[in-house]
């Protein structure tokens, strides 16, 4: 089946460009130039999956996301933006993107990324009925998740994240207590290592640490400096 994508970029060389790309990928895209086409696009045709320019005038790709988000739209979303600096990508976390690109980019990696968007939230199967331990809630300390339901709690307080941190807290609670490399998250999140230099993944750890290891408790998320990251009580 084809998926479809909403491309919303006010740069119409960039729009035309990428339109072209991804049809002859194999998408079915709609492409338009503002949030607010981006919005009523959305509204009408409900897409696989969105890319958002940030920089838009009026309304910018982050206010997309957030009124996405506010009515329960979890349609993925990738971003893509000119801002290189951390507290810029973080905003677009914080709004609900999963994902963003950097400006310029190789059409590749936007192809990587959106394949591995689709993954996420593609159908699985039903597990057998003794397989049914695939389901059960992990709990590391305090922390409970509903791999399922894809929910989770610190203590008594369900935590909101996005599908991307959602799917890095479980694969780190579904290996508590061992340290996971950069290169293996990357390959079981993204589908691909984005190099030695990327940040991507300290972006996401250091996002999901501000919801996860609130102030006052007891930090979870830990950072073994040159190899990766585990999560663990100490």
């Amino acid at each position: 089946m084809t998926n479809t994508v909403l491309l919303a970029e006010d740069d119409r060389a960039i729009r035309h460009a990428l339109e072209r790309a991804l049809t002859l990928e194999g998408y079915r895209v709609t492409a338009v130039s503002d949030g607010v086409e981006a919005l009523a696009a959305i509204h009408r045709e409900h897409p696989d999956v969105i890319v958002l320019d940030v920089m838009m005038p009026g309304v910018d790709g982050i206010q997309v996301c957030r009124v996405l988000r506010a009515e329960g739209d979890r349609t993925p979303i990738l971003m893509l933006t000119a801002r290189v600096e951390t507290a810029d990508r973080i905003e677009g976390l914080d709004a609900g993107a999963d994902d963003y690109v950097a400006k310029p980019f190789e059409v590749e990696e936007v192809f990587a990324r959106l394949r591995a968007l689709l993954r996420r939230v593609a159908p699985t199967p039903e597990p057998a009925a003794e397989g049914g331990a695939y389901d059960a809630c992990l709990a590391v300390a305090d922390l409970r998740l509903d791999p399922s339901a894809r929910r989770v709690w610190r203590g008594g307080t369900e935590l909101e994240l996005t599908r991307t941190e959602f799917d890095l807290l479980e694969l780190l609670a579904r290996n508590a207590g061992i340290v996971l490399d950069h290169a293996t998250i990357y390959s079981r999140i993204w589908g691909y290592d984005f190099g030695p230099g990327s940040k991507n993944l300290a972006v996401y750890i250091g996002y999901l640490r501000r919801k996860v290891d609130q102030t006052g408790r007891t930090p979870l998320i830990h950072t073994v400096r040159g190899v990766g990251y585990t999560l663990r009580e100490e």
